[in-house]
């Protein structure tokens, strides 16, 4: 059950964070509307593939501060930083107005997916924060073969997240100012509870 349970954070983590409408979401949507599914398929793969190494980097450091238990403290500190800064983050991507880009694009996807997913500078600090957390409240091992599986869940929920926009594009193409307003303003609202639930942890 635990194996199971490890696989089932990934996937929820990696869904629910890179739910907001944003540069790789609306990318594969635009693929798909102007290329066909299987081009947007290929850019999704590529996506996901990097944030399976992104999130191994990420619980690389997580394993190495829950190794290193004198810096636990200085860790959680840092944790309440990175979810009010993606607090505001998400509450600044509210504000504004989001549509999809209609021109065409050629090349490989694939890469492309890899290309862009790999310039996601939020990535490696969110997946950081969140398994921290996770770990923090005993929902995670940060040990293998937990790691592992914890890993593949995350890719596995950025591939279905990526293939949602690509099954729903024709939908979310038309709504997607009041999608990306409402989801990004929930997310803004969710790391600005977890970071006072973990600053709260933190004084206590």
């Amino acid at each position: 059950m635990e194996y199971i349970l490890h696989l089932f954070y990934g996937v929820i983590m990696a869904y629910f964070g890179l739910i907001s409408p944003g540069m790789l979401n609306m990318t594969a949507l635009k693929i798909r509307i102007n290329n066909g599914t299987s081009d947007s398929l290929k850019f999704a793969f590529g996506a996901a593939l990097v944030v399976f190494i992104q999130v191994g980097i990420a619980l690389y450091f997580a394993n190495f501060f829950n190794r290193n238990p004198h810096i636990i403290n200085v860790l959680k500190v840092i944790g309440v930083v990175v979810f009010f800064l993606l607090s505001i983050f998400f509450y600044k991507l509210s504000r504004k107005e989001l549509k999809p880009n209609s021109t065409n694009t050629k090349g490989n996807y694939f890469l492309r997916g890899i290309g862009m997913s790999s310039i996601n500078m939020l990535a490696i600090p969110f997946y950081l924060g969140i398994s921290i957390f996770l770990a923090a409240e005993n929902k995670i091992k940060i040990e293998h073969p937990f790691i592992l599986l914890f890993i593949f869940g995350a890719a596995l929920g950025s591939f279905l997240l990526f293939c949602s926009y690509i099954i729903f594009a024709k939908v979310i193409s038309k709504k997607v100012a009041f999608i990306a307003k409402n989801i990004n303003l929930i997310l803004s609202l969710l790391f600005l509870g977890l970071g006072i639930l973990t600053l709260f942890k933190v004084l206590h």
